[in-house]
């Protein structure tokens, strides 16, 4: 950092100093300057409280307590030249304690901080006229897992930054501000900058932490909806079994169908499970659409013959001419993989069209099969 000098036009250099060569204290002085000056900190902050020790079963004490303009607690936590190994534990648990804090026990814990400092004034009043002369009773503080964390210190050790680095990807809001104070003759100077996320990236960071949490949540989502699709389709097979050699070769699927041939490559029966339907389909895919629509074709001959083995719920055709595949499918609406309530309907509906399936196209299939070869 340098001094910069109008009148001779130059700089001088200032000397950097630690904390302890100047006799600087964490709790008498940095601590104080945080909470005389938190806009420091690169926010407005009220500071709602100093050395707060008001947690259950423990003594421990956070040295700054304060609210964001958005009504969220902030936990600040100083140290002086540096930031020890130890910090980011102690911080979050201090985080953790103050998470079930109520408004009214904020509104408690801000009264006894100024009746301390002696200010005689009144936390309604005060915390009104900080979130814009808001009622009192409109104020929404601490509102779910939203408190943040802001660690301060005059160096960070590499174990410290790496695990808030980690943190962030899961969204705790949680900061790093170097602090460094400088000399110039008699002069002593303080930089405060946020090195952690960098102030510049720090909305860039928050939405790569929420679309980490979204890819999370998602990775959670597709697994557990594996479990499910392996947990039906293990009971539909082996029901299947009891009255229907088809599926003997057929193993249960994380996916959300499973198919076996029917007499032709490229011409399969699928049965599918969606959060809205159960069906049973013809489903062709020989690799080339127009041999794909001339087999569509081919079948759709015999659609007189085939669709009295399903007058409960009729077939529905589709030849999909902007798609290479086709297929003919046997659905049952209203029915969800996903409530298991439904298993039953479904597995009953499934096995029977599968059944119906087999008998009124498999006779079909193998004469498509001698067409397509001629």
């Amino acid at each position: 950092m340098y001094l910069i000098n109008k009148e001779q036009n130059r700089i001088t250099k200032l000397e950097e100093k630690s904390f302890h060569e100047l006799g600087l204290k964490e709790r008498d002085n940095l601590q104080e300057w945080l909470r005389k000056n938190p806009e420091s900190l690169g926010e407005e902050l009220l500071i709602i409280q100093k050395e707060f020790s008001g947690f259950s079963d423990t003594n421990e004490r956070l040295d700054l307590l304060a609210l964001d303009d958005q009504g969220n607690l902030v936990i600040i936590e100083n140290k002086l030249d540096s930031s020890g190994k130890d910090v980011v534990w102690q911080v979050l648990k201090y985080a953790s304690y103050c998470a079930s804090l109520s408004k009214d026990q904020i509104k408690d814990i801000y009264q006894s901080y100024l009746d301390k400092e002696g200010n005689q004034e009144n936390a309604v009043e005060k915390l009104s006229e900080f979130f814009n002369n808001t009622e009192y009773e409109e104020l929404v503080l601490n509102q779910g897992q939203k408190q943040r964390i802001i660690m301060v210190a005059g160096h960070f050790r590499k174990e410290v930054t790496s695990t808030v680095l980690w943190l962030m990807n899961y969204k705790i809001r949680i900061q790093c501000f170097k602090v460094t104070p400088y000399a110039f003759s008699d002069q002593l100077f303080l930089k405060v900058e946020q090195i952690l996320p960098l102030k510049e990236a720090e909305e860039f960071a928050i939405r790569m932490a929420e679309k980490t949490q979204e890819d999370i949540s998602s990775q959670e989502t597709l697994k557990a909806r594996h479990h499910i699709r392996l947990d039906f389709w293990s009971q539909f097979i082996k029901k299947c079994n009891k009255v229907t050699p088809i599926l003997q070769n057929v193993s249960p699927s994380k996916d959300n169908w499973i198919g076996t041939g029917i007499g032709l490559t490229g011409v399969g029966l699928n049965l599918v499970v969606s959060r809205s339907y159960a069906r049973t389909e013809i489903y062709i895919n020989r690799g080339s659409q127009e041999e794909n629509k001339e087999a569509f074709d081919f079948i759709k001959k015999f659609k007189d013959e085939i669709e009295p083995n399903f007058q409960d719920i009729p077939l529905i055709w589709e030849r999909m001419d902007d798609k290479v595949t086709c297929r003919i499918k046997h659905q049952l609406d209203n029915v969800s993989i996903f409530n298991k309530e439904d298993w039953p309907k479904m597995t009953e509906f499934m096995i029977d069209s599968t059944m119906r399936m087999e008998k009124a196209f498999k006779r079909i299939v193998k004469k498509l099969g001698t067409h397509l070869k001629k």
